[in-house]
């Protein structure tokens, strides 16, 4: 238990390092890519980029990690970064817009492996310690909401004629951090046997209905808060507020994302874990209720609050109801394809966001999420009823 614990700490710091870059990314990617993009309706290109490269890498890297083990996959996963993050300064410094989007579809890379981060706490955590070692990590993104718009603020404009070549640059300072301490941690290998074992087709994991409504609350959970998060930025551009206040409302919503991870799994060990999904559900659905009803800094600030703790019930929800529905020698390919649906869904919002904002505008991208929202509390409900009757048990 001591070393579980341990893990946790390191881990959530790590959280916290990661969540710094992501981010200093939603701060500056959209309006970067705005500034250099000949074409405004691709200003969300980089974003989209940074979420490919983490969709194309989040299957490769959890099969690595059963592989060579948590640590060391963590470890190459912040070397990329750092790459990556040295190909947008250069990019930014030079203005040129292609290599932004491939600097940040290489920092993609680190953003898969750290979203393991919650998954590794849960590998070394008694069963009724798993929820609160997930939300626990998750806790250390508050670090992130705090330092990442600081840190954006503060480096947007160091370097002279070279507008966020600075905030780039300060990526890789956090990669590297984060390797100092993963070098620290200690998590179990799987055993040999465990290596040897191939558990169930995925096919059939995917069958459970646990499984698919884990899988729909962090797909929409996700998706939702990225469509809105994106082009929050932009729209408050778009109302003439300046960059610092877009930087204060994103602050807060990251904040809002994680610190409500500190109760998380006590509310889940309590109420139970669809419950906390939907009340994730009803968070956003008031979100978008403040979104479409004023365009000043308190409604955008309000919205985004709500969007992160409704974001933050519904994917420790959904990670949580995930860990019931493997063995330890399914769990990388379980692990995986949450994660890719997660990163596709990313893909997807980030790239439609610039193009819904540019034709369409704000009101209409809060609409969109209402039926996603509506099938996501349809699939939770759903669930309920299977397990108050009695036809399936958690693991």
């Amino acid at each position: 238990m001591e070393r579980a614990h341990k893990n946790v700490a390191l881990l959530s710091a790590c959280q916290g390092l990661l969540l710094t870059n992501n981010s200093i990314l939603i701060a500056t990617n959209g309006l970067a890519g705005y500034a250099l993009a000949d074409d405004k309706s691709l200003a969300t290109l980089p974003v989209t980029a940074y979420i490919v490269g983490a969709a194309m890498t989040t299957m490769p890297a959890s099969l690595l990690m059963r592989a060579i083990g948590r640590r060391a996959g963590f470890t190459l996963g912040a070397l990329c970064g750092i790459f990556g993050s040295m190909v947008c300064a250069y990019a930014a410094f030079q203005h040129q817009f292609w290599l932004l989007c491939l600097g940040a579809l290489v920092l993609g890379i680190y953003n898969a492996t750290g979203q393991y981060y919650r998954f590794a706490a849960a590998d070394s955590a008694p069963a009724d310690f798993k929820s609160k070692a997930i939300s626990l990590v998750l806790a250390g993104g508050i670090a992130g909401g705090i330092v990442g718009p600081e840190t954006s603020k503060f480096t947007k404009d160091l370097i002279e004629q070279a507008v966020f070549t600075g905030s780039y640059l300060s990526l890789g300072v956090f990669c590297l951090l984060a390797i100092g301490l993963l070098s620290r941690i200690r998590i179990p290998a799987l055993t040999a046997a465990q290596q040897q074992e191939t558990g169930r087709p995925l096919v059939k994991i995917a069958r459970q209905p646990a499984f698919i409504v884990a899988v729909l609350s962090a797909v929409i959970g996700y998706g939702v808060m990225n469509l809105l998060m994106t082009a929050t930025p932009l729209a408050m551009s778009a109302c003439r507020l300046p960059f610092s206040d877009a930087a204060f409302v994103i602050q807060w919503h990251v904040i809002a994302m994680f610190a409500p991870s500190f109760v998380t799994g006590a509310l889940i060990r309590r109420f139970g874990v669809i419950t906390i999904m939907l009340t994730g559900v009803v968070l956003n659905l008031t979100c978008v209720g403040f979104a479409l009803s004023g365009l000043d800094v308190p409604h955008f600030w309000a919205a985004l609050v709500l969007l992160g703790v409704g974001w933050n019930f519904m994917f420790i929800g959904g990670t949580t109801l995930l860990t019931d529905c493997h063995t330890p020698a399914e769990r990388a390919k379980t692990q995986g394809a949450n994660d890719l649906a997660i990163f596709i869904t990313m893909a997807g919002t980030s790239l439609s966001s610039g193009l819904l904002f540019t034709l369409h505008g704000w009101n209409l991208m809060n609409r969109l999420a209402l039926p996603f929202l509506a099938l996501a509390a349809v699939a939770m409900a759903w669930l309920a009823v299977l397990r108050r009757g009695s036809r399936i048990h958690p693991k």
